[in-house]
């Protein structure tokens, strides 16, 4: 039963990179990046802004770091994965976003000062190795004719922000009740999407992009972080964070069966190395320079 979170958690966020797809001509992506996040903060508001306001005494002197959290995991990382969805495939993206745990190990060593291993070292040159696989399509050399395609490229900003965002919020440790901190971190992005949100062509709200929108706010912002923190509660972060490594394959799989996306050997090929990679980086801790016990 205590598996059942992190998976529901990867399903609903592999899902949301098919739902990415899908609001390609529907919905402008600052359209949809600003009303999930507003219709989120109206929907936590009726039970959260009561115990924000009687907290307040120990919110305020963090507010400058909470938005930065918002700018970084919900504005910046969310955001563009919409601006990337018509220039990359969904399984593109399921796979990118799996070096996260990754990215985040190595911010933690620079950051953090946690000490660089060789699993870290060998894992970060297997799994961009395998990112390079799936951005090339398989041929490095026309990688480096025609460049990063820019769908993938956002998607890796989106990924590093992300890893930023998990280092920021470990390293100031808080000590705000999750919720609260979730809530507050939604309208920093509020606020930060609405000029970019005015700013922008409009589709408007039609029967067509309204389930993409409950989509992406409900599962995806509230239900998702909620399941992610009772899976952290109960595994650790390191065990919960493992389940990350399947996000590649349920995005695949998702991708295929609702967009028809063709699963081709470099996709196999590139996930396999990053998973690989990834596993290494959390499996293998030997520090650099001390032997392994025999």
């Amino acid at each position: 039963m205590q598996y059942l979170f992190p998976l529901l958690t990867i399903v609903i966020w592999s899902a949301n990179n098919v739902v990415n797809k899908l609001a390609v001509g529907v919905i402008f992506p600052a359209e949809i990046g600003f009303y999930r996040w507003l219709l989120a903060g109206i929907l936590f508001t009726p039970f959260l802004l009561w115990p924000v306001i009687k907290n307040w005494a120990l919110i305020r002197p963090n507010l400058k770091k909470i938005f930065v959290l918002g700018v970084l995991g919900m504005a910046v990382y969310q955001s563009l994965a919409y601006f990337a969805a018509p220039m990359t495939t969904a399984t593109n993206m399921g796979i990118i976003l799996s070096l996260m745990p990754i990215i985040a190990l190595g911010l933690s060593i620079t950051v953090l000062g946690t000490r660089l291993t060789a699993g870290a070292l060998v894992g970060a040159i297997v799994s961009f190795s395998g990112v390079a696989v799936v951005v090339s399509a398989g041929s490095f050399s026309a990688l480096i004719q025609r460049g990063v395609n820019l769908g993938d490229g956002m998607i890796v900003v989106a990924t590093v922000a992300y890893a930023a965002y998990s280092t920021l919020l470990k390293k100031w440790q808080m000590h705000l009740p999750p919720l609260q901190l979730l809530y507050l971190q939604i309208w920093a992005a509020v606020i930060v999407l609405l000029p970019m949100f005015l700013l922008s062509p409009k589709a408007g709200l039609s029967p067509s992009n309204i389930p993409l929108i409950l989509y992406a706010c409900i599962p995806t912002s509230m239900l998702a972080p909620l399941l992610w923190m009772h899976s952290i509660r109960r595994l650790g972060s390191s065990r919960a964070a493992m389940f990350l490594n399947l996000m590649p394959l349920t995005t695949a799989l998702i991708a295929s069966a609702v967009l028809g996306e063709h699963l081709a050997s470099y996709h196999l090929i590139g996930g396999a190395l990053t998973l690989v990679g990834v596993v290494l980086a959390e499996r293998w801790t030997t520090p650099l320079g001390v032997a392994a016990p025999a």
